[in-house]
């Protein structure tokens, strides 16, 4: 257990329960790294500079994906859509081949797969990488993004994805 100033760190399970009222936008991250395609849902991705385009996202260190993702040249964030959740739930899950179908996907110009019918596509070299806690946190240097569709986005909020409503 960490102290602070104010006494022992928050204890997992309250810092979950905490976090889980926070909405977060949904990216998958998808590479290809010794010729196969890999990727993961991320819910920690974030704009982090204009000038250079730079973006970022957090990986467990434990993740079976992460080592593949962190041998590749470059990788993609594919922004999903609000009708997207099974892709969502599809990347975040153990033990499948998650580009089978029914996963529609392409290579992208420098041959990271494109996940079709995302919002956006951005392609990143990568930039920076830290270890931080239990996670890395990757940056990237944004080289090429395509915008796709201007609907909704999905949303990940108390553990489920849904669907972000405006108001009018």
């Amino acid at each position: 257990m960490t102290e602070t100033l104010l006494g022992p760190a928050l204890g997992g399970d309250d810092y979950k329960r905490a976090l889980a009222v926070h909405a977060a936008g949904v990216v998958v991250i998808t590479a290809r790294s010794g010729g196969v395609p890999v990727g993961l849902t991320a819910t920690s991705f974030s704009s982090v500079s204009l000038d250079p385009p730079l973006v970022s996202f957090y990986v467990d260190q434990a993740s079976t994906t992460w080592p593949s993702l962190r041998a590749a040249d470059h990788f993609a964030v594919n922004v999903l859509a609000s009708d997207q959740a099974d892709l969502a739930a599809r990347f975040a899950r153990k033990g499948i081949d998650r580009f089978a179908e029914p996963t529609r996907w392409r290579p992208g110009p420098l041959g990271a797969p494109l996940l079709e019918d995302v919002s956006a596509h951005l392609i990143c070299l990568p930039y920076e990488r830290v270890g931080v806690g239990d996670h890395v946190l990757v940056v990237g240097l944004v080289t090429r993004a395509e915008v796709r569709a201007q609907g909704r986005p999905l949303l990940y909020h108390q553990g489920r994805f849904g669907r972000f409503i405006a108001h009018s």
